[in-house]
């Protein structure tokens, strides 16, 4: 049980990280390379878009 709902949250937080980089600024070429890069490494993926990922269209006050 443990496992499953741990897989549950890595996979929630891959589609957040997902829709956030789908719905970025950065270029079609970005979007897919960071796309693929949290499908392949779920949990490696996610921590390095945390850190340095685009960011969705936010208005920088």
């Amino acid at each position: 049980m443990e496992y499953g709902l741990i897989g549950l949250i890595v996979l929630i937080a891959d589609i957040y990280a997902i829709y956030q980089v789908v719905t970025s600024s950065a270029s079609g070429a970005a979007k897919i390379a960071w796309v693929l890069g949290i499908i392949i490494l779920p949990v490696l993926g996610f921590i390095v878009w945390l850190i340095a990922g685009p960011r969705g269209n936010k208005a920088h006050v």
